[in-house]
């Protein structure tokens, strides 16, 4: 369905799940997907993927596509749409698949001439770099007042629509808290620790 058709009512209770991977080099690599509804955190799903391979879009497909959680959820984050190192996400196919909005969200502005050429090292890079591009355009976003910009791609929602849903969901720093759990659980299991922050 095209983006600027699919409707989805926005409010603080909508239930979004923030989805990031674990931090290190090993060759397997965890990736957290939790449930947020209105600052309050509703399930916590884990899988994991290859680094540098090409297995995240179906792992999280099914890691959605088995929980209990499939029904209630609304929207979809991404902490961007490379994860282990260059295993990109087709968020598009995930989207397509699973019926549900999807928005990327980046702290900084992707550099793509800089992701272009860091791809080049790997086989089949042209493949990779072809679903990257097809993301989409990247949008800045400044969702609370005085804090920095971030950057966000909507694939399957209106712009407008994904802008509200970021906003809403940007309780304690300027990103959303689906992402800022994510990645304190993700860090949690593999360090064994994490703290909080922006």
């Amino acid at each position: 369905m095209d983006e600027s058709t699919r409707k989805i009512h926005v409010k603080p209770e909508i239930r979004i799940l923030g989805v990031d991977d674990g931090p290190g080099t090993s060759p397997r690599v965890l990736l957290v997907g939790v449930v947020c509804r209105a600052g309050s955190v509703d399930g916590v799903m884990r899988t994991e993927i290859t680094r540098d391979g090409t297995d995240v879009t179906e792992k999280l497909i099914e890691m959605i596509g088995r929980s209990r959680q499939r029904g209630q959820l609304r929207v979809v984050m991404t902490d961007g749409v490379t994860f282990a190192g260059f295993n990109i996400l087709d968020v598009r196919r995930v989207s397509d698949e699973l019926g549900l909005p999807v928005i990327v969200v980046s702290k900084t502005k992707p550099n793509m001439r800089e992701i272009r050429q860091a791809l080049k090292h790997l086989p089949d890079w042209r493949m990779r770099w072809e679903i990257i591009r097809g993301t989409g355009r990247i949008y800045g976003l400044r969702p609370r007042p005085r804090g920095p910009q971030i950057y966000i791609q909507p694939v399957g929602i209106s712009l407008e629509a994904a802008r509200r849903i970021v906003v809403i969901s940007c309780l304690r720093s300027s990103i959303p808290e689906p992402l800022r759990l994510a990645h304190l659980i993700a860090t949690a299991m593999v360090r064994g620790e994490s703290r909080g922050g922006s």
